[in-house]
């Protein structure tokens, strides 16, 4: 059973200060029941920096960035390691094991340690050994994956007596977010450097997968197959606007879940959706869409309350109560 946060506020570490780490360290700060300690950058342009000043806060002081990880964690004993590095599972792994061997719970925006016993079998396996060993709790969430495309989708399951299909759609129109999403999607090349990115690999959205997988673990379904495929969105000078993914999975040669990410330069009407084929059925539509970035760090924030005092392994947010937004007195 997952505990509450107890009456004195959790010394917490911020690992990673780029823009998604910055956002999750200024949410932290405001939080009374997270005491925020610390934070680890080997970036040149961060280490060494006042913490404060590195989030963007307006007050004076705070600790230094720290370059060495395993030294601060040494020093600092964090409960709650807040994780912000990448993307990808593998690239990430020692700085997981090391918050895990210093004896502090991970709430990460790694999307592939959002479901990772089916992409990276032996390294979930490996974590999972970790954390129970050191008697800690181990996360990956975010906006998408981790809640919009997937815990979303479980949680809405909830007023059907049964599931034929489902149906994700997130629409971004990548030219009102940062840079480096746009870079990500491939807005502005060619159609053949798109071509050779998805040939070369992580390319586009990362976690599409695991949102699929974590709604099929969620409703009880053993998928037979997941395909993934990358188009080019074209704008009208021939180049790339950004990108088309989509996944499948089969169940038994039908499919039953299918998630579309569009990604691209004036993508219309940008929303989430989310429609589930059952009895009754229910289409949920959020226009706009959910913002990543804000939504991000909320997400990773309000889901550490869940984590810290929850039984030691590799979670999922299948394994945890919904998490929930703070409330402000009027």
């Amino acid at each position: 059973m997952t505990e509450s946060f107890g009456t004195k506020p959790v010394r917490t570490l911020l690992f990673g200060v780029g823009t998604i780490g910055a956002g999750i360290g200024r949410l932290a700060v405001e939080r009374d029941e997270l005491d925020l300690v610390a934070a680890v950058d080997s970036a040149p342009a961060q280490a060494g920096r006042p913490m404060y000043e590195a989030l963007g806060l307006d007050r004076a002081g705070g600790p230094a960035i720290e370059a060495d990880a395993e030294q601060a964690l040494a020093t600092v004993k964090p409960e709650l390691v807040l994780h912000a590095t990448g993307s990808f599972l593998p690239d990430v792994l020692p700085q997981l094991l090391a918050c895990v061997r210093a004896g502090a719970n991970v709430v990460s925006t790694c999307e592939e340690l959002s479901y990772p016993w089916l992409r990276h079998p032996e390294l979930a396996k490996q974590l999972d050994a970790e954390a129970k060993a050191h008697g800690v709790a181990v996360l990956g969430t975010g906006v998408n994956p981790g809640f919009v495309m997937d815990t979303l989708v479980v949680a809405l399951s909830g007023v059907c007596q049964q599931i034929e299909r489902v149906k994700i759609t997130r629409v971004v129109d990548v030219a009102t977010r940062r840079e480096q999403l746009q870079r990500k999607v491939g807005a502005g090349i060619t159609l053949e450097e798109f071509r050779e990115r998805v040939q070369a690999g992580r390319f586009g959205h990362v976690g599409l997968k695991e949102s699929c997988w974590l709604i099929a673990a969620g409703l009880g379904w053993q998928l037979d197959a997941l395909e993934e495929t990358f188009e080019p969105v074209v704008a009208s000078n021939g180049s790339a606007a950004g990108m088309l993914q989509t996944a499948r999975g089969t169940l038994a040669g039908r499919e039953v879940i299918e998630g579309i990410v569009q990604m691209s330069i004036g993508a219309e009407r940008p929303r989430d959706e989310i429609e589930i084929a059952g009895t009754p059925p229910v289409r949920l539509v959020i226009e706009g869409g959910v913002p990543g970035e804000p939504a991000t760090a909320a997400v990773i924030v309000n889901a550490a309350s869940r984590v810290v005092g929850h039984a030691p392994g590799l979670l999922t947010m299948l394994d945890l109560p919904l998490p929930a937004g703070k409330g402000v007195a009027p």
